[in-house]
């Protein structure tokens, strides 16, 4: 249950979500009476539903379909820009993921490029960095290690494994933004790992939501395909969630970018943080807790009189916004079934995109761009040193039940998530990520 323009009506699991338009929805009335989210892991099938009309749109086309939808005037390709990032994981309190140099040899052992080349679409890059460069202060400090077999061995031999070694290599078949061929790429890694580094991976796949609790919970023993798309357009969301200390999904982070972090997600003038996130991004290229492969560009594809398509940067489509062609059901179909609703304990971006049709925040953005717009709030404005900040709250927003928004509500919402004292927090996997990442759990006393 939420304040936003379309509420639950009917989950069908494996099939289907049905949502309907809230009534009573303080904003534009959505164009289209239902909602249905629905699902396929094949990019193939997706076009085939588009092109036959049985769906209105479905997000991340193939790399090899952008041209056939560009050439067909029945469809359109909404082009989606590359704030993303893909990366091979490492679990460091695995063996012999625990040894440095194991990591640095495999950086420079995976041919990136070739990836890029034959996986991607275009408007993808190799990644420099782990945060896409568009994002200010996010390729501050080295570039990532340039593709050095004979160098890579050198490295693998002096940590003791001259002859490589035998490890996993897990993913789920969950298409992305930014891994748009997910079974290809963790092929072509296994390959390289072989070839380059005599590295034997066998390849595991598991389901979506386990794999999220299991990668994020740290217990992975060898290495995992993940990625991460920005939730808002701050180097922030990329480094303090994935490095900052409370992370434990590379194992041990280390205090030569953690301390940094910390200092540098308090300073509000990005040139005064730059030097900060040059450290940070120099002492997360020489620990390596995984290895950036690419920012991918993405895109959706819709039916062609379908106005307002969308896709947004952030992966914040509003399909309230959109107009199916005057139908009053707007079909749109995604990589998989989200895997819970429980929103504020999830960080799946097929789950958070069902979730931005049902609830809302203080902020959002406007359609298809990274511009802050006031959603729950009117304003917020802050002191002079940005410590403390005073919302006006939008009034006469009623929840999904017809019960008024209100200050306490907002106050409930942070309570439930970063109080782990609170009875309201339990959530879905109860990592609760994105509290403790970027703001930090308040404690029970003697945790």
């Amino acid at each position: 249950m939420g304040t936003g323009p379309y509420m639950v009506s009917e989950w069908s699991r494996g099939e289907s979500l049905t949502l309907t338009a809230n009534p009573d929805y303080w904003g534009d009335a959505p164009h289209a009476e239902t909602l249905v989210i629905r699902w396929s892991t094949e990019s193939a099938a997706r076009l085939t539903e588009l092109q036959s009309g049985t769906i209105d749109g479905f997000d991340n086309v193939a790399p090899d379909d952008f041209a056939t939808i560009e050439g067909d005037p029945n469809l359109h390709l909404q082009i989606r820009p590359a704030l993303n990032t893909f990366y091979v994981a490492m679990t460091n309190t695995f063996a012999p993921f625990d040894n440095q140099q194991v990591r640095q040899a495999i950086a420079m052992g995976i041919d990136r490029q070739r990836i890029v080349d034959n996986f991607y679409p275009a408007g993808s890059e190799v990644a420099s960095h782990f945060t896409p460069c568009s994002i200010p202060n996010a390729c501050e400090g080295q570039a990532w290690y340039d593709f050095d077999v004979e160098a890579a061995k050198a490295l693998l031999a002096e940590a003791g494994f001259p002859d490589g070694f035998e490890t996993k290599l897990y993913y789920r078949d969950v298409v992305r933004g930014y891994l748009p061929q997910v079974a290809n790429v963790a092929q072509d890694i296994q390959a390289q790992l072989l070839e380059n580094l005599n590295i034997n991976a066998e390849i595991v796949v598991m389901e979506s939501g386990a794999f999220i609790e299991e990668s994020g919970a740290g217990r992975l023993d060898g290495m995992y395909l993940l990625g991460w798309g920005a939730d808002y357009p701050h180097v922030t969301n990329f480094i303090d969630y994935h490095f900052g200390a409370a992370q434990t999904q590379f194992g041990d982070q280390s205090p030569t970018y953690t301390e940094p972090i910390a200092q540098g997600s308090q300073i509000a003038d990005p040139e005064e943080a730059a030097p900060v996130y040059a450290q940070v991004n120099d002492a997360i290229r020489e620990f390596v807790p995984m290895v950036p492969i690419a920012h991918g560009g993405s895109a959706a594809a819709y039916l062609a009189d379908v106005t307002n398509p969308q896709a947004s940067p952030l992966t914040t489509e509003l399909f309230y916004l959109s107009d199916p062609g005057g139908r009053d059901v707007f079909t749109f179909m995604q990589g998989a079934e989200p895997i819970s609703l429980f929103c504020a304990d999830e960080t799946d971006g097929e789950s958070l995109r069902a979730c931005e049709q049902v609830t809302e925040a203080l902020y959002g953005y406007e359609m298809n761009t990274t511009d802050v717009v006031p959603h729950l709030a009117e304003s917020c404005e802050p002191n002079e040193d940005l410590t403390v900040w005073v919302c006006t709250l939008r009034q006469g927003v009623k929840f999904h039940d017809g019960s008024d928004f209100d200050s306490a509500d907002v106050l409930a919402t942070f309570d439930m998530g970063l109080n782990i004292g609170s009875p309201f927090h339990k959530g879905n996997t109860n990592l609760w990520q994105y509290y403790d990442t970027l703001w930090g759990l308040m404690k029970k006393p003697g945790q």
